[in-house]
């Protein structure tokens, strides 16, 4: 069984999200996958490899911040109002 996974990477300004571009990828991870499989998965699929973040968790997101850059990215669980293009 898989778990899809939603993941949102945008810009700051002023150390928040700006929303001035983002794009949006889907994640289809297995039921049991940790944390850090789902992060390296999210990292792969945006193509921040090699790259460090601070990793957050809030809740049911996980928030991951590009250091030396004006990145954010959030990892959620997919929910099946969301549709992607």
């Amino acid at each position: 069984m898989k778990t899809n996974y939603y993941v949102e990477a945008t810009d700051t300004f002023g150390g928040e999200a700006n929303y001035s571009w983002v794009r949006r990828y889907e994640l289809p991870m297995p039921e049991n996958a940790t944390r850090l499989s789902i992060v390296r998965a999210a990292k792969k699929v945006m193509g921040w490899n090699g790259r460090p973040c601070v990793t957050t968790e809030q809740a049911d997101v996980i928030e991951l911040r590009m250091i030396g850059a004006c990145y954010v990215a959030f990892i959620m669980q997919q929910c099946p109002q969301v549709q992607l293009p």
